[in-house]
């Protein structure tokens, strides 16, 4: 029987295991800063009492998962695809930013949602990663650095400053998996730990409604939320994403808007552009007058290819006049540059692989 994964442990977790055992529960925030604050993957070499040595180390599994291949892009992203403990594969991508990155991460292997868009979509759903899953990501990729980006930056440039942001639009629909991505958040967040600020935080979803009502209900971690918006239009929105005619749009909006934010929070509507089918002055219109009322940040991106799609990239022109029309309504936007496109790294590119194929 395999052993329970130490990475599954919250913080308040640990603290009354440790006191449950009659161990010093101050040893959680000292394995909380070895293997999170410091990503170590060897024995905690804090001051620890023997006892709690011998049961953390005889009770919890630290494996983490193996890097099958790591494929750097001209532009320096780097694409890592991860086998996990029963052999299938996510994988995470380390995009860059002036000298920090963000990390994007998986949340499950495949996804359910079909969006048209999406490489991961053609795979169906396999199965949810656990919290263990999906946190180790994080210290994989940033060992990853550690190793093949130190030398050219400086030791000095790896550590947790050098991790701007933590995105959930890896492979798989966030909210779909709720309780292991509230969960790991609640890790990421945790001051013994990581320390991620909430604003560094961000989950992205499709506009899967349960989920939705879950953050509301479920008192998820006041973080960051982006919405895969794509159209306005039913019908086109319906084509992209097909969880649109289960949970339309308008009801998605009436949920998110109820989310509390604080004061610098804000929407952030994801919106792909593909050639001559939602880049038009029309569309650009139609999007500023759904959003133009609303605390928002409109992200506009180039559709990226994908094998066996006939989408194509919108045209610059094109997507400077969407940009240019939503900022005639005052609504702020940006157009995201494209990383990682030649090694299928960019948004919407990831998929599984088959190790046995």
């Amino acid at each position: 029987m395999q052993k329970p994964h130490f990475y599954d442990l919250t913080y308040n977790h640990l603290v009354t295991l440790l006191e449950s055992k009659e161990l010093n529960p101050t040893g959680a925030s000292k394995l909380f800063r070895w293997h999170y604050k410091f990503k170590k993957t060897e024995k905690c070499e804090l001051e620890l009492s023997k006892a709690t040595q011998e049961f953390i180390y005889e009770t919890f599994n630290f494996q983490l998962p193996e890097i099958v291949t790591a494929v750097e892009s001209d532009d320096q992203t780097v694409k890592l695809l991860l086998k996990l403990s029963d052999g299938e594969t996510v994988e995470t991508v380390i995009i860059p930013f002036q000298n920090k990155y963000s990390i994007c991460l998986s949340s499950q292997v495949g996804c359910a949602m079909k969006c048209s868009f999406c490489y991961t979509g053609t795979q169906g759903l396999k199965r949810h990663l656990n919290s263990h899953e999906i946190v180790s990501q994080i210290i994989v990729a940033w060992n990853w650095l550690l190793i093949h980006r130190s030398s050219s930056e400086g030791s000095s440039a790896i550590g947790q400053k050098t991790i701007k942001s933590i995105v959930f639009m890896g492979q798989g629909e966030p909210l779909h998996n709720f309780d292991q991505v509230k969960k790991s958040i609640e890790i990421l967040l945790d001051q013994h730990g990581f320390s991620f600020g909430k604003e560094r935080i961000t989950i992205s979803t499709a506009g899967y409604l349960p989920g939705l009502k879950r953050w509301l209900a479920d008192d998820m971690p006041n973080v960051n939320i982006a919405l895969s918006l794509h159209s306005p239009m039913a019908e086109k929105r319906n084509k992209l994403i097909p969880l649109n005619l289960r949970y339309p749009l308008e009801e998605v909006l009436e949920i998110i808007e109820q989310i509390p934010m604080q004061k610098k929070q804000f929407i952030t509507f994801e919106y792909l552009l593909i050639d001559e089918f939602n880049d038009s002055s029309d569309d650009a219109h139609a999007t500023a007058q759904l959003v133009k009322d609303k605390k928002t940040l409109m992200n506009l991106i180039p559709f990226n290819p994908i094998p066996g799609l006939t989408f194509k990239r919108s045209r610059d022109e094109n997507v400077q006049n969407f940009k240019n029309i939503l900022e005639s309504y005052k609504i702020p936007s940006m157009i995201r540059t494209t990383k990682g496109d030649d090694i299928l790294a960019a948004c919407g590119q990831l998929k599984s692989k088959n190790l046995n194929a």
